[in-house]
């Protein structure tokens, strides 16, 4: 396990390295990580991460309500890179429990948190118990909270007194530009609501296209203010703002 100064000296090594580089780097140090997939980012990371290795670890979460497009887009990334793709499941009991006493759309009067909570948080917890490390596609200009991101940090979500991951965020300094430029030039597969004017693409009742000059995140659960536009997966490691 590393210990936390060599978790700050790991991220400060790599502030100013590519993402390629930087997974390269924790795939060594790190070698029990996998690759969180859900959007355009996560599929560059993927077509990195297969470059570094055949058939890399990666988990995508479905949460009984994303549009049929983005099944059809898991299959296709699945296809295209020759995965194992894991897919990540709610518990049906939570579910159902949700569901019978609140309804299918309880999240635009109670806020998405429970919802999220059930769909999303508690499956991950679970798959992420059995690993080092896991990688997503975090950057910080996607919203006012992710604006801190480090490279490598301490997941201080996810982590307990027993088990410590790190998070790592290789497209932390790329913009949305540097994302689709990459996309185009490695004929990245991605997700065909893109080309209808969603930019942050979620579950199906959560998500909803942009308009022109708008914020990528303003089209994640619209209803709510903008400081509060994360499912849970990320939060506890971004109001601390630190690598360690």
């Amino acid at each position: 396990m590393m210990t936390a100064q060599e978790i700050l000296q790991l991220n400060a090594s790599l502030l100013d390295s590519q993402p390629k580089d930087i997974m390269a780097a924790v795939i060594k140090e790190i070698p029990n990580f996998a690759l969180s997939f859900s959007g355009a980012e996560d599929v560059v990371l993927i077509e990195m991460a297969s470059k570094l290795q055949p058939s890399p670890p990666v988990f995508t979460l479905d949460t009984g309500r994303l549009h049929a497009e983005t099944y059809q887009f898991m299959e296709q990334v699945r296809d295209h890179y020759s995965l194992t793709l894991e897919t990540l499941h709610p518990n049906p009991e939570s579910l159902k429990k949700l569901i019978s006493n609140k309804g299918l759309y309880s999240f635009y009067t109670d806020g998405h948190e429970e919802c999220c909570g059930i769909r999303k948080v508690e499956p991950l917890k679970q798959k992420l118990a059995g690993l080092d490390a896991w990688i997503t596609g975090q950057r910080r200009d996607q919203s006012p909270t992710r604006a801190d991101v480090p490279v490598i940090q301490i997941d201080k979500t996810f982590s307990t007194d027993s088990h410590q991951l790190i998070k790592v965020n290789p497209l932390a300094n790329w913009s949305s530009a540097d994302v689709w430029n990459y996309i185009r030039m490695f004929d990245v597969p991605f997700n065909p609501l893109h080309e209808r004017g969603y930019i942050s693409i979620g579950c199906e009742p959560c998500s909803r296209a942009v308009r022109p000059n708008q914020h990528e995140r303003e089209g994640r659960w619209w209803w709510e203010e903008s400081t509060q536009k994360e499912c849970g997966l990320h939060i506890a490691n971004l109001q601390d703002k630190s690598p360690e």
